[in-house]
């Protein structure tokens, strides 16, 4: 194994006894009841579409959001987490039932965040956003990876010190707005170690508190909107979630 990746482990292990089994479950079911609910709410928004049944509204004509649902799912899960034994087939319904619930929440992030119906707005993309993030945690989580420097520690001040560095290089990866590296960072510190040498974006905790003049200017440049990379990533997320509405 390279060198560089020396303490980085892997545990592929889903059986029905591993941990590996429902995070893997939470994490399926997670991607199809987002793939589902932003097909549906996609077929709902389109003039061209009318044999979809769109939305769900009460007898007074009030939307029910999905992540109404999604959040009754995350509760009702939970709740059968600690009130039965959990093991199989408990285990793996609640996994089931939690990745559904956290699709159909996830999938409105924005409206929680901002407290208003923007989930076809610009800050609708917010919701993308979170729902990558969460995937990328969660096949992290499934793959069982161990953090680097964790499976090498023979000593509780050695482990406590490889946690404390990844959360210091993690945090700061946060703070500059890299927030899918900063997950990655919490398993492998050398993405970190390259996060904290390079430029936070410009609306970041780390550019407010420390840019100005040349470098915020740099930073804004870095992270425009008008580059190729903004811009291809901007079409790939019209492509999973729709286009949103134009101003």
């Amino acid at each position: 194994m390279d060198p560089l990746f020396a303490g980085l482990y892997f545990d592929f292990d889903v059986s029905p006894d591993s941990p590996r089994g429902p995070a893997l479950l939470v994490l399926v079911s997670f991607l199809l009841s987002f793939g589902f609910i932003r097909t549906s709410a996609r077929l709902s928004r389109s003039a061209r579409v009318t044999w979809w049944p769109g939305s769900v509204r009460t007898g007074s004509g009030v939307h029910i959001h999905h992540l109404v649902w999604g959040i009754s799912l995350l509760l009702l899960s939970g709740f059968v987490g600690y009130a039965t034994e959990f093991r199989a087939p408990w285990m793996h319904i609640t996994a089931v039932t939690f990745g559904i619930g956290a699709g159909l929440t996830l999938d409105e992030f924005a409206l929680w965040l901002h407290l208003e119906d923007v989930y076809w707005a610009r800050e609708g993309r917010t919701s993308l956003d979170a729902v990558v993030l969460a995937t990328v945690f969660a096949t992290i989580v499934a793959m069982g990876i161990r953090p680097v420097g964790l499976g090498d520690a023979e000593s509780v001040l050695a482990t406590t010190g490889a946690v404390l560095v990844l959360v210091l290089l993690s945090g700061i990866t946060f703070m500059k707005g890299r927030f899918i590296l900063g997950i990655v960072a919490l398993h492998v510190p050398f993405i970190g170690i390259y996060t904290a040498v390079r430029l936070a974006t410009p609306d970041s905790p780390w550019a407010r508190w420390r840019y100005r003049g040349e470098k915020l200017a740099r930073s804004r440049k870095r992270f425009s909107p008008d580059r190729p990379f903004a811009q291809r990533r901007d079409r790939l997320l019209d492509l999973i979630g729709g286009a949103p509405t134009r101003e």
